[in-house]
């Protein structure tokens, strides 16, 4: 049994997966989901052993079909709501996570499913998935980073049409404008994910994690710098992975 209300939290081997587990309320994210994915994302971040994430959503409808309105626009005083972000800056910490993550996306993947998938750095669709940002229709903005990560992922242009009309999109659709990597079957989800997970984790840690550092530091540097960095990283991957190299190069004559 999970020690988590509304997560539950697996680990297999190099793998960690993350699974938002409110099925009845469509995995609708509360503040209660969001203090146990800090913690859980919190002790992954330090965990070693953790190669890769997997994120997916309990039950047959949904990967996260949008915030609990009914706590979430229950403001509460502002010192104390505040105090409360800087405590627990969950779309920071998944921002700032050094594993690849990857989401399992199914169902309905709405408000904050849409933002915390686009968090994720590979993101897997069923063919059943339905995607939407209805905040305008709630008269709210998007909260959760959703006008800075979706224009990042998909272009500026589609994610003004989806933010603007609060209109879905299907799987299909989400393929073409770039929101996903691939569609696959829904009875063959998680076997694609996992099967990736475990492709992924069969390569070593720091390689992982300096490549992902590279491209998603390197987008928000001139490319002289993301060059530089580039060179920086792959110097310091071959120091770790072919020490015996390096000998070899300082005992030369």
């Amino acid at each position: 049994m999970s020690a988590f209300e509304t997560v539950i939290y697996e680990k297999d081997g190099p793998v960690a997966k993350v699974i938002l587990n409110r099925p009845q309320a469509l995995n609708a994210y509360n503040i209660q989901m969001r203090d146990d994915l800090y913690e859980i994302l919190s002790a992954i971040r330090i965990d070693d052993e953790v190669r890769v994430i997997l994120m997916q959503g309990a039950g047959e409808k949904a990967f996260c079909a949008g915030a609990d309105l009914s706590e979430f626009l229950t403001a509460p005083p502002p010192v104390s709501a505040r105090k409360i972000r800087f405590e627990r800056d969950i779309w920071g910490l998944f921002a700032g996570m050094p594993q690849p993550l990857i989401a399992a996306l199914q169902g309905y993947v709405l408000g904050s499913g849409v933002e915390m998938a686009m968090c994720c750095d590979m993101r897997i669709a069923s063919e059943d998935a339905r995607f939407g940002m209805p905040e305008v229709a709630l008269g709210i903005i998007p909260a959760a980073g959703g006008t800075q990560t979706l224009p990042r992922v998909i272009g500026v242009g589609k994610s003004l049409e989806m933010l603007l009309t609060g209109e879905w999109i299907d799987a299909k659709q989400a393929l073409d404008s770039k929101m996903v990597n691939r569609i696959v079957p829904r009875d063959k989800l998680y076997e694609v994910c996992e099967g990736l997970a475990e492709k992924m984790a069969a390569h070593p840690p720091e390689l992982m994690r300096s490549i992902k550092q590279a491209v998603l530091r390197g987008l928000d540097l001139p490319l002289e710098q993301g060059l530089r960095m580039e060179k920086m990283l792959a110097a310091r991957i071959f120091r770790v992975a072919h020490p015996e190299k390096i000998m070899e190069l300082m005992n030369q004559p």
